[in-house]
């Protein structure tokens, strides 16, 4: 049996901001009725989160929810546990009109952090990244350079990007040219 490993494989590069490869992670594709209690009683029954409003997202110890639609969400978890996950998912919802599809091989999770995180993405995508309009919590669906990402912030300052895994070599390319040193804009910073 092979051993999982991510497509970009530890990637990291540092100038303006630090690029990296996040590691395995689980990823769940959670669709239905967000605002049913059994919903939000499976979600928290799963992953230890509740349902995050709309353009946000909520984390924890090693898990976290992202709201990704009216009727879907994303769970993070730890990647070993993703089928224990689905399991309690299938459980609470059992009569419930859901779905829940591990994603996990399908997408690639970077982090971007530094000082120049916020102009390196404000250099791809079309988000108003500012201080004062992105803050921690919050959760963009977008284009990054002509392919589609999700990303949000956390409190400690670090944007957590996740894109399709057929796209990881060119989205770790443009994050880092968007990074390269002498490429300072000095929009946000």
């Amino acid at each position: 049996m092979s051993e999982a490993v991510t497509p970009l494989n530890g990637a990291r590069f540092e100038g303006l901001a630090t690029i990296e490869d996040a590691g395995l992670t689980g990823m769940i594709t959670l669709r239905g009725n967000l605002a049913s209690k059994e919903m939000k009683a499976a979600v928290k029954k799963a992953v230890g989160l509740g349902v995050p409003a709309q353009r946000q997202v909520l984390s924890g110890q090693g898990s976290a929810v992202l709201w990704m639609s009216p009727d879907e969400l994303l769970l993070i978890c730890a990647r070993d546990g993703v089928a224990e996950t689905i399991a309690t998912l299938e459980e609470a919802l059992k009569g419930q009109h859901f779905l829940a599809h591990d994603v996990s091989d399908a997408r690639t999770y970077l982090h971007v952090s530094g000082a120049g995180a916020r102009e390196a993405l404000a250099k791809l995508c079309p988000v108003d990244l500012s201080p004062q309009a992105f803050t921690p919590g919050m959760v963009r669906r977008t284009r990054m350079a002509q392919v589609p990402a999700a990303f949000w912030l956390d409190d400690r300052g670090v944007f957590h990007l996740i894109c399709f895994r057929s796209v990881a070599d060119y989205a770790f390319g443009v994050l880092r040219d968007a990074a390269l040193p002498g490429g300072e804009v000095g929009v946000y910073g």
